[in-house]
């Protein structure tokens, strides 16, 4: 317990700020109208392509030899922005056939 304790004081303004994006973030995207849905999710799979090359990058120079942070956070990044990527473009394709005229038979 004193160790978390411990870390919690040592790294407080980073906690801080990562919480606070949190807030910021819900409260912006909750805001947002429908009609610019397309566009910020196509800017989210951009920022999410530079992540993905980020964890790559850190996996690359990670430590093989033993389990570090490095590893695990490189293998999440590259795994959770691969499923951000994939999932922006199904809801963009999604949003994209909803401006398409139907075709008649």
């Amino acid at each position: 317990m004193d160790s978390i304790i411990a870390f919690f004081f040592a790294n407080k303004e980073a906690i801080f700020i990562i919480v606070l994006t949190i807030f910021l973030g819900f409260e912006v995207i909750s805001n947002v109208p429908s009609v610019l849905h397309t566009p910020l999710m196509s800017g989210a799979n951009a920022i999410s392509g530079v992540i993905i090359i980020g964890g790559i990058i850190l996996v690359g120079h990670a430590d093989t030899s033993t389990l570090n942070i490095n590893l695990v956070l490189g293998v999440l990044a590259v795994i959770f922005g691969t499923l951000n990527v994939a999932g922006g473009f199904v809801v963009t394709d999604r949003m994209l056939e909803m401006f398409q005229k139907k075709r008649k038979k």
